[in-house]
Order: structure tokens, then sequence, then C-alpha cells
């Protein structure tokens, strides 16, 4: 689709570009629509793209000059959200959600579902950069899980915000 064109269309790709565990593309796919038709988003694309810890790492390492794996990484491409317009890539490491799952208790799929919403819901304009606004976007994280019903586990939600953030330490 041009960035130009507002014509209604909003195309979603999941790329898959890893090979730890099958991730449900179905569902993926239900996920951005939903977070994309609550923020009133009616055209644009977004891309979903699965990868490896070795690629989020050269993706962090290259874009936001933190050298180490992390779970999502979102770019915004084209942000017209007024006129209904968004364009943006996710990309969402399986490698860090099959490790960090158990810790959480629950599978390696609900794990990498959260990232995506995660990252969905920076792209649609949450933040998290104070505990207000990460209590909030997790909110809305368990909201969206909850609609497909995913349970999201209470996590330690403790932040000071006179710290600066540790993205790393932001799975959950």
């Amino acid at each position: 689709m041009c960035p130009d064109e507002d014509d209604g269309n909003l195309l979603f790709e999941i790329l898959n570009e890893q090979d730890f565990f099958e991730v449900d593309s179905d569902l993926v796919l239900a996920l951005c629509e939903a977070i994309f038709e609550d923020a009133g988003v009616t055209s644009g694309r977004l891309g979903v793209v699965l990868v490896d810890s070795d690629t989020i790492r050269q993706y962090n390492r290259d874009f936001l000059n933190h050298d180490y794996a992390t779970d999502v990484i979102s770019f915004p491409l084209e942000d017209r959200r007024e006129e209904g317009y968004l364009e943006g890539e996710v990309l969402a490491c399986t490698e860090v959600a099959r490790e960090r799952a158990e810790e959480f208790g629950w599978t390696q799929q609900e794990e990498i579902l959260l990232y995506i919403v995660h990252g969905i819901l920076h792209l649609v304009g949450f933040d998290d950069l104070t505990q207000e606004l990460r209590m909030e976007m997790r909110r809305k994280e368990k909201e969206y899980l909850g609609r497909f019903d995913i349970i999201v586990p209470d996590f330690d939600l403790d932040f000071d915000a006179d710290t600066e953030w540790d993205a790393e330490s932001d799975s959950k």
C-alpha cells in the first residue's frame, strides 16, 4: 500500500523468521485487528516479524544503541492516526519468549503474544516511561489478551520513575 493512500485498507503481515516454536498467526492477526480498531486506525500497514535473539539484538544495537537481545521493538513508520492511518513494524523475539515464559508461569505462545500486544500498543500511542503510564499499558495488555482467553499473570509493577528505565528488564 502506498503511504499516501488512505482508502480504508489495512494490511497486516506476519513474518516468521525464527524456528524456536510455532506461533498462532490467526491469533496474532486477531490481536492486531482488535488493537487497530480500538485505536481508530482504519488504514495502513502493520508488519509483525518473529525473530531470534541474534536478529533482535542487531536491530536493538543498530537503531536503539542497546547491545543486548530484547523481547520486542516497535518501529513507527508513518503515523497519521488523526486521519486513521498508521504504518509500523513490530519485531518480537521468540527466543526470549521461550526463555522467559516459565519464569512467569505461562506458555511461550502466551509470552510472545504479550510482546506483540506490547509492541502494537506502543505504535498506537501507549507508553511505559512512568509508573502510571506503565500500569495503564499493563491494563491494556491484560484487556487485549483477555479477549482471547489468555490470562496475564500479575507482574511486579514496581517502577522508580526517578531512575532510568531499563528496557531489557521490561518484558513485563
